[in-house]
């Protein structure tokens, strides 16, 4: 058969798949020609077949419909005669440092460890000189690549297949036209294998087996093809449609090749990325920002990205100082991106990295050393300041500890430990704004005592001083909100508080500088010049911004979950006895750590000597001691008890539990609920309109100052001028922006504290309307660990009947497929050999023994309800086993569970709500009904023999039964996963499965029911100060704003003092989000 494009859905690879070498992103073949074994191969003439092994690509394919379908290719080349040798995979190492590193870098020309391109033997269908380079890879790229492709070579012989199956051009020639993508770390890139209709036209292919975008190779005009040689359909040079009917005559060479006919049937026009999944060549960009005050800045940023072409999916944080968004480079590199970003919005961008491991060394004595080779492992070297290296590294192929220590034959220095990049960002920017209000405050006095204190009359002279002192204040202080109000307002479109600062600081300066101008000029007015209002303006609004920055800052550190990382750690030398403090970014796969009485584990880990109890409060929110000895797991940032314990790493620093629980509570603080949409729209209009209640405030004190006080029209603009700038500077949205993210992100860290994590905070706002919560039974209200209480065995003995049951069951993580397991291996059965082993997610277990079927599962599945015995098992509260060989039934089990000790409470507590509750189960009616029965549930309430289709189907009945309605489902298994993505809450127990926990709305980390009590209860106390917020924010500048524009006859707020409105109306908002630290809760 021939290797062909493909059009089909974008894939995510499994563990098996990664290690075959399939990388994310890659897209499955939708279409492609079935061959059977003794097809020859396409890419190589002469070779005989045999039947191969299904790459990674192939395993991920699924049968769909016909015109969506995937075939799996099950033809190979054959190893005894290899298309391909040791220079191909030289090749492809020269094009991966050429990716890297570009055509002429030292890279691609290191000659360590690299062998000559030339090959003794010519590949395939001998590849043109020109596509044959003479540069050698460089060795970290050559072993790269030996490790993905060298169990291929030597198992098959040919090497192309796997490249096809990646989307990658052949090991033979370097195409023309193939798209290669480079999968830097820090880069989420989606590759489909044709970007557009546009792609096929022209295209070709340059030699053999090299795959180029347009589809499979194919002569232009001939709707039915008869392939004479392999080379005919892998390496023809020519453009050709992307449809064929292929025959068996002269196929391969004389080879004998699959009589069916395979229609490819993709038509140019059809081939187009899959819209869904958003840009083709999409790489995801995670940026600190520096500057932003209020939540003007974050419409600012929103607006400016969404108006740079090929970005998309953004996402913007005020209290992180964080902004998320995914670039297609195709449109816009990343760099062109962020430049744009930091012209039209004036804010310091720097970019985070977010995948990969990285060590920041400072800059050696000989920098050219460390650059000019790259050990094994050592993915890139890029700098980051004049004094700084970022080394981005594989951890599994070299160990941080061997970077800096050895692997560039000099030692390296480790640059000094960064925080929380949310949090190195704040402190900076509250740095910045206390030097300013502080310069500011050393200028502004001087002005307030010449103003102010009984001085002798020398006009000139003290106007002079405050004119200097005033224009220092207006340019270096004030300056930096001219630029940025302009660039919000071309750029962005957005009227936001730094032109209100600009509108009424201008006005008081410059209104300050004509009376000065005109008392030279021996013709003063009749008020004189009053530099100390806007100088003492400036100073009061640095002040504000500075105590708000300052008081935000530290309700972020209060609950920020990466400061329970240690930086430090005791490391155990490989020879058992002596030890070292080492920084714990130099820790490596193999290392073992020694955690002292009272300290805190540094990473995860499992412990291989010692016994103490350690306290996971901080992680899980358990506040009573667990017992940790030999074979124990540990997290980070768990506190150590009385005992000495030495533990064997697990997973780094970077990938380690705290690592993953921040991930999860960030994600949820830049998503924004609903009422966050409502406190949008208000700040929004809210500029605008001061701007015009700030007019008419003009208009009418002008009025009110010629008619009714009979001034002077130069005095009573004087005086008007003085209202129309107090209420500008008084009315603050930064109290409406900052009351709803505020109280989120404390909720965030509260939550996390007693082991409640959201991933969105949709779900903060959502959990107080549940309506109907719906559990699962094994492993939610039950404990999860089954013990075999009876057992019977039928048409045969129990030895021959052991033996097959736990080959079948052995690998499945299900409760009962484990508790069957622990129950056989303690009786010392040994496991039979059982093929084809598959899951039945809601059924059972389903394998081949001896050419036998057998199944192990519920009774309904196995047919087994009649007969008498599993009759007995099911009405006792018990949860049955039943095992088959050919539907013939050969043992039953039945199997006791315990209930959590906090079922009741919670079922109970919840029902007291008026909450609704249900247990859906893949369990026997028996079993599910007793356990309602215990748990007061009523029994129409509770189902059994559901699966995953069913749950979810009485999810949507419960939904549609009535308006209004909040589903809560709580779960931990894989065949939960459906239910909890249709609930409009999905929670997941922390010993469940991945799969789950993806799907889910909110993870409890550790096994406690309780987590729905405190999640219900949060969302009501944090829903109660959002709504608070809101009444204070509109409280407060309706009376500021009328005080300010004199509607008070006997009290007005001077212009020089209204610059306090930051401090008065944003302080009260953070104080009230930081409560909910010290909230009671009574879950």
């Amino acid at each position: 058969m021939s290797p062909s494009c493909c059009k089909g859905k974008q894939v995510h690879p499994t563990e098996t798949d990664v290690a075959a070498g399939l990388e994310p992103g890659v897209e499955c073949p939708a279409e492609s020609p079935v061959s059977k074994p003794g097809d020859k191969d396409t890419c190589c003439s002469g070779d005989k077949v045999e039947p191969a092994v299904q790459t990674g690509a192939q395993k991920l394919v699924k049968h769909e419909k016909m015109a969506n379908s995937c075939s799996e290719c099950i033809d190979a080349p054959n190893p005894e005669q290899p298309c391909c040798d040791e220079s191909c995979m030289v090749r492809i190492a020269v094009r991966e440092c050429e990716d890297s590193c570009g055509s002429d870098n030292n890279c691609a020309t290191a000659s360590s460890g690299c062998k000559d391109l030339e090959s003794k033997d010519d590949c395939c269908m001998k590849a043109p000189k020109a596509a044959r380079t003479e540069k050698k890879p460089c060795q970290s790229h050559m072993q790269s690549v030996k490790r993905r492709f060298q169990p291929t070579l030597e198992g098959l012989g040919c090497i192309c297949r796997a490249l096809l199956a990646l989307n990658l051009e052949s090991c033979c020639v370097k195409g023309q036209n193939a798209q290669r993508q480079s999968r830097r770390p820090g880069a989420r890139t989606y590759s489909p294998c044709l970007s557009s209709s546009t792609s096929l036209k022209g295209a070709k292919s340059d030699g053999c087996c090299s795959v180029a975008p347009s589809g499979p190779c194919k002569k232009p005009a001939e709707p039915r093809l008869s392939v004479a040689s392999c080379a005919k359909i892998c390496c023809s040079e020519k453009a050709k449609p992307a449809s064929i009917v292929t025959t068996p005559d002269d196929c391969c060479s004389g080879g004998s090749c699959s009589k069916e006919k395979a229609n490819l049937g993709a038509t140019a026009s059809e081939v187009s990325p899959d819209l869904e999944q958003g840009a083709t060549n999409a790489e995801h960009v995670v940026l600190s920002i520096q500057g932003m005050t209020c939540t003007g800045c974050e419409t600012k940023l929103e607006r400016t990205l969404a108006n740079i072409r090929g970005v998309s999916k953004i996402k913007t944080s005020l209290v992180l100082s964080r902004a998320e968004f995914d670039v297609d480079i195709t449109q816009i590199s990343v760099n062109g991106a962020v430049t744009r970003l930091q012209k039209a919005t004036g804010f310091e961008c720097q970019r985070l990295s977010t995948d990969g491991h990285e060590l920041e060394i400072l800059l050696p004595d000989a920098p050219e050393t460390v650059l000019q080779h790259l050990p094994q492992g050592v993915l890139s070297i890029d700098p980051t300041t004049y004094a700084t290296l970022k080394i981005t590294y594989d951890p599994q192929l070299i160990g941080a500890r061997d970077i800096v220590e050895s692997a560039f034959d000099q030692q390296l220095e480790l640059a000094p430990y960064r925080p929380d990049p949310s949090i190195s960002a704040g402190n900076k920017h509250v740095r910045q704004m206390g030097l300013a209000a502080l310069i500011s405050a050393c200028l502004t006095v001087p002005v307030l005592v010449l103003a102010w204190a009984p001085l002798p009359e020398r006009e000139i002279t003290y106007g002079s001083v405050s004119l200097a002192l005033a224009t220092i204040v207006q340019i270096f202080i004030a300056g930096p909100f001219y630029p940025a109000a302009l660039k919000s307002l071309i750029f962005a479109r957005v009227i936001e508080m730094d032109l209100l600062i600009v509108l009424s600081t201008s006005a008081a300066y410059i209104f300050s500088v004509v009376a000065f101008a005109m008392l030279v000029a021996r013709k003063p007015l009749s008020t004189g010049e009053f530099f100390e209002t806007s100088t003492l303006l400036v100073t009061l609004i640095m002040l504000g911004r500075f105590i708000t920055a300052l008081a935000r800052q530290k309700a972020i550190e209060s609950i920020s979950i990466r400061s329970l990382q240690q930086s430090t750690t005791m490391l155990i030398e490989s020879n058992g006895t002596s030890t070292r403090d080492i920084d714990v970014r130099l820790l490596q796969y193999g290392d073992t750590f020694r955690v002292m009485p009272e300290a805190k584990v540094v990473t995860d880990g499992t412990v291989i000597s010692g016994t103490s109890e350690i306290n996971e409060s901080m992680i899980t929110g358990e506040s009573n001691p667990v017992v940790k000895s030999k074979g124990s797991p540990v997290v980070a940032g768990s506190v150590n008890g009385p005992g000495t314990l030495d533990i064997r790493l697990t997973r780094l620093c970077g990938d380690n539990t705290i690592s993953t629980i921040a991930n999860m509570v960030d994600e949820a603080k830049l998503s924004k609920p609903k009422t966050q949409e409502l406190a949008d729209r208000v700040a929004g209009y809210f500029v605008p309109v001061i701007v015009a209640i700030t007019i008419v405030t003009f208009v009418i004190w002008v009025a009110i100052g010629i008619a009714i006080q009979q001034r002077s029209s130069s005095d009573a603009t004087v005086q008007a001028v003085t209202y129309a700038i107090a209420v500008l500077i008084i009315s603050c949205p930064c109290a409406i922006g900052l009351a709803v993210p505020m109280v989120i992100v404390i909720a965030g860290g509260v939550a996390a504290e007693r082991g409640v994590i959201f991933k969105t905070a949709d779900t903060i706002e959502a959990a107080r309307n549940v309506t109907h919560v719906v559990f699962d039974k094994t492993g939610t209200l039950t404990i999860g660990r089954l013990n075999v209480k009876e057992s019977n065995y039928f048409d045969g003995l129990a030895t021959d009947v052991r033996p097959i049951l736990l080959g079948l069951v052995s690998g499945i993580k299900h409760p009962v497929s484990q508790a069957i397991t622990e129950h056989l291996q303690s009786l010392g059965v040994s496991p039979a050999t059982v093929l084809d082993v598959k899951s039945l997610p809601g059924k059972g277990v389903l394998g081949n023994w001896n050419g036998s079927e057998i199944r192990a599962g519920n009774a309904l599945w196995t047919q087994a309800t009649p007969i008498s015995k599993v009759q007995q098992f099911l009405t006792s509260d018990s949860t049955v086993l039943c095992f088959t060989i050919n539907n013939t039934l050969q043992a039953i089990y039945a199997l006791q569970d315990t209930l959590r000790p906090e079922a009741a409470h919670v079922v109970s507590t919840l029902q007291a709500k008026g909450i609704s509750v249900s247990i859906v189960s893949g369990d026997e009616t028996g079993a599910v009904q007793k356990t309602a029965e215990r748990l007061g549930i009523p029994p129409s309430n509770a189902l059994s023999r559901c699966s995953p289709t069913d749950k979810h189907t009485y999810i949507q009945m419960l939904k549609t039964s009535s308006t209004g309605s909040t589903i809560l489902f709580l779960g931990d298994g894989t065949n939960d996963a459906i239910a909890l993505a249709s609930a409009d809450i999905g929670i997941h127990m922390s010993e469940g499965t991945d799969v789950a926990r993806s799907a889910a709305d909110v993870v409890l980390t550790r096994a406690n029911l309780r987590g729905v009590l405190v999640l219900m209860e949060l969302s009501n106390k944090a829903l109660r100060r959002i709504m608070f917020n809101f009444a204070w924010s509109f409280i407060y500048n309706l009376f500021a704003i009328l005080l300010a524009a004199g509607a008070f006859v006997n009290f007005r707020v001077p212009p020089a003092f209204a610059g306090v409105g930051e401090i008065v109306s944003v302080l009260p908002v953070i104080i009230i989000a930081v409560g909910l630290r010290w909230a009671k809760f009574s879950a």
